[in-house]
């Protein structure tokens, strides 16, 4: 693997990720309107995830070994997954997507703000102006949506952020574990924080619930299965700080898919938003290219 592909790719399997994501969170709004709660719908998707990659793992004859040593950061990585995955989708059955998603988008600040304790990183004028750049397109893109507010969909979507820049630079240090065994395991790991949580919420509801919108639940899950695996072929090959940053993407994806699915009005100034986060991207696809053009290669697990 050549020092500059791996990068490269990582950077295009984060940005597809992030598309993937904003599209799910719109049907997963949609099936909370028909009464599928978030909680039920990362429950039944957990063991979904576990079948298909026990059935791939089987049919490819793939390890699914974790390393000795990146086994307690597995464990916080299926912990910090549980919680993005059901504070967010929660969320939106209170407030609107384009407000969860400027909610749960401050992750990207808290992971550049911690990044020089958790990996050292310097807080250069540059990397700071592409997070402001970032910050500044998401803000325009779901400013205008905030009204009537739920606290509960705040405090959901926050705990989704926090959560996310856990599970960041955790995935970011998890390299010598394969893909597919780190799916398996944080899976393994997400089924029963996830079932705990639901059924001290009351919203642990049989699997029947799903068929109460079975388009936007299959499109939910389906959106998340390739999303999640994407990611983390991504965190294995660029940093926490530039994939936080790709993944500003996102919220503009979901409010481009409410104004498409549910109908909800984009203003001028949220298109200006968009572009703002796409100029953020490009400049950090750029900085980051730039920052690994001297790095020595690291060996990563596919």
């Amino acid at each position: 693997m050549t020092r500059s592909s791996s990068p490269t790719n990582g950077l295009l399997f984060a940005l597809a990720s992030a598309g993937l994501y904003g599209f799910n969170i719109v049907y997963a709004r949609i099936a909370s309107f028909a009464g599928a709660s978030g909680s039920a719908i990362v429950v039944y998707r957990v063991l979904l995830m576990l079948v298909l990659v026990g059935i791939v793992a089987a049919i490819m004859r793939s390890s699914l070994k974790a390393a000795r040593e990146e086994r307690g950061t597995l464990l916080l990585l299926g912990i910090s997954t549980a919680f993005v995955g059901i504070c967010y989708l929660s969320s939106v059955a209170f407030i609107p997507v384009t407000v969860a998603a400027v909610v749960f988008y401050t992750f990207p600040v808290l992971i550049v703000l911690a990044s020089p304790f958790v990996e050292g990183t310097r807080l250069t004028p540059a990397l700071l102006g592409v997070v402001a750049l970032a910050i500044l397109g998401v803000a325009l893109v779901v400013g205008p949506a905030f009204a009537d507010l739920d606290w509960r969909g705040l405090a959901l979507a926050f705990g989704a952020s926090i959560a996310t820049a856990i599970q960041f630079f955790a995935a970011a240090r998890c390299r010598r574990t394969g893909v597919m065994a780190k799916t398996f395991w944080i899976h393994l790991l997400v089924l029963p924080t996830a079932a705990l949580i639901s059924l001290a919420a009351g919203q642990l509801a049989p699997p029947s619930t799903l068929a109460l919108a079975p388009f936007a639940v299959a499109m939910t899950i389906g959106g998340y299965i390739l999303g999640f695996v994407l990611q983390f072929l991504a965190l294995g090959r660029i940093t926490a700080v530039a994939a936080g940053i790709i993944y500003c993407a996102e919220p503009v994806v979901a409010a481009l898919s409410s104004a498409l699915i549910l109908n909800e009005t984009l203003a001028p100034l949220q298109i200006a938003g968009g572009a703002l986060v796409l100029a953020a991207i490009v400049a950090n696809v750029l900085l980051e290219q730039r920052r690994l053009k001297d790095a020595p290669l690291v060996p990563i697990a596919d």
